[in-house]
């Protein structure tokens, strides 16, 4: 619609439409522009009340023809949030919408209803006698043509404020209020306030029917097809610990029952410290014995060398008794060892890990059980179990990164060294492979997070790949075992 210049007795008119323009522009969002709409339009031309309604198009697959229009009203003056389902606006956005689809939508004009209906029953309780229409075009308007060679169909029209008052409207404050729905429109574009999201025109219901094009789906099938080819790194992840490099392992050293434990656990120890006492009482009573039986042999091998000066008779058997003699004292030797290995005590000094000493009291062992680890805490590794199902190539040297469940914000570095090369149970009944990492850094202290003991998730990276195998790699081996391939 080509408006003629205001003249000059116009200029009052122009300066608020200019100031008006200037108040557009200053607008930093859609809310605050919506808002200007709705009540600041009262500067340039007196009304009574206005709204403005945003509608959104549905095309056909077929054709671009639009077959279906639904609305909404985004504002209206005086208030700062419309309810969406009151009855006013329900009914206030179903004129409008149908309106919108009228040959006159796309020019400004007044806005009638018939008469004997619902709607002007609805009109003359709610709203002033005479009402504006002004269209504002939130599409940027079609070229010359179509790709086909065919005419260019209009746009729909998206968007249109409505102000209303008692008296008419004069064709200056017309034309004013035509330009100023432009400057509204393009104002609504520029903020993001027009039937656009992420999917593009029309929200996700828009994107949705403009997936039903087929260079779009190809498009998209393409791209789809290059990324599977996209080169990426594979990796695992399994459940880890820190566990000691070189530890010292303290096993029973005999049959018997734990007494005590001496130490506790993370406590640190120095070399020769006693850590686990062991019931002596059998082994004391077994030994006193033996000091008897040694004493009375003892005593028979002197009476007989004795009597053997002056009988042939007991020289025979001085060899058979100092014999039972030795063997009395081999006995009672070996039960003072014994007895000494009750108190089992540390061959270097470190940290003992173990779990509850409560549970070790009274507990029986058998000979060359395991019953804790003496540790250094400066020098430890990283172990992982990798899930037998989950199992990728890997190599000695590959990158690992551990999680730890007290920092998983902070990964700690460490580099493959071996990975066994059979499944074994683990604590949760599974089978995995155990692997053993160094890390890239050496603990500096006792107190570093790098205690023996900690537990979290690593992750193990093996070659690199394409993405389509990365994704597919457990369906693609399931496939293979179906075909036989």
């Amino acid at each position: 619609m080509n408006n003629p210049p205001p003249s000059s007795a116009d200029a009052p008119l122009l300066q608020r439409l200019i100031m008006l323009e200037k108040r557009v522009r200053a607008c930093e969002d859609k809310h605050e522009l919506t808002f200007v709409m709705v009540n600041e339009t009262n500067a340039l031309t007196p009304y009574r009340q206005a709204a403005l309604w945003a509608g959104n198009v549905k095309t056909s697959h077929t054709n671009s023809v639009p077959n279906k229009v639904r609305g909404e009203i985004v504002a209206l003056s005086g208030l700062a949030i419309p309810s969406e389902n009151s009855a006013f606006n329900v009914w206030l956005s179903g004129l409008l919408t149908r309106h919108s689809t009228g040959e006159n939508a796309a020019e400004p004009c007044m806005l009638t209803v018939m008469q004997g209906t619902e709607d002007q029953r609805m009109w003359e309780e709610y709203l002033p006698e005479k009402a504006l229409w002004i269209p504002l075009p939130l599409h940027a308007q079609p070229g010359s043509g179509s790709d086909n060679g065919e005419p260019a169909k209009k746009n729909p029209l998206q968007a249109g404020l409505v102000l209303w008052r008692e008296e008419g409207w004069t064709p200056q404050e017309i034309a004013a209020l035509a330009i100023l729905g432009e400057t509204y429109a393009h104002a609504w574009r520029a903020l993001g306030g027009g039937p656009r999201s992420w999917f593009g025109e029309g929200g996700w219901k828009g994107f949705a029917e403009r997936l039903r094009s087929k260079r779009l789906r190809l498009t998209i099938l393409l791209l789809i097809v290059v990324l599977m080819f996209f080169p990426v790194r594979q990796s695992v992840l399994a459940q880890a610990e820190i566990v000691p490099r070189n530890p010292f392992t303290v096993r029973a050293p005999l049959r018997g029952v734990v007494k005590r434990i001496m130490v506790q656990p993370n406590e640190t120890v120095k070399q020769g410290n006693i850590l686990v006492l062991l019931d002596a009482e059998d082994i004391k009573g077994k030994l006193e014995s033996a000091r008897q039986t040694l004493a009375v042999a003892d005593a028979e091998l002197r009476q007989r060398q004795q009597q053997a000066l002056f009988d042939e008779k007991s020289k025979a058997v001085l060899g058979i008794l100092q014999s039972q003699r030795d063997q009395a004292a081999s006995d009672a030797a070996y039960l003072q060892s014994m007895l000494k290995r009750t108190e089992i005590r540390a061959d270097r000094a470190g940290v003992a890990v173990f779990d509850d000493p409560q549970e070790w009291s009274g507990r029986p062992v058998a000979l060359g059980e395991r019953i804790m680890v003496i540790a250094d805490p400066l020098d430890v590794e990283l172990e992982a179990h990798l899930p037998l199902g989950d199992a990728i190539a890997l190599s000695p040297g590959s990158e690992v990164r551990l999680f730890m469940n007290a920092e998983p914000a902070s990964p700690v570095e460490a580099t493959l060294s071996r990975v066994g090369y059979r499944a074994i149970p683990v604590a949760d009944g599974t089978l995995a492979y155990r692997a053993r990492a160094t890390f890239a850094s050496r603990p500096d202290s006792a107190s570093s997070r790098l205690r023996v003991g900690l537990k979290g998730t690593a992750k193990l990276y093996g070659k690199r790949t394409f993405l389509a195998v990365y994704l597919f790699r457990k369906p693609l081996t399931m496939l293979r075992l179906w075909l036989g391939i």
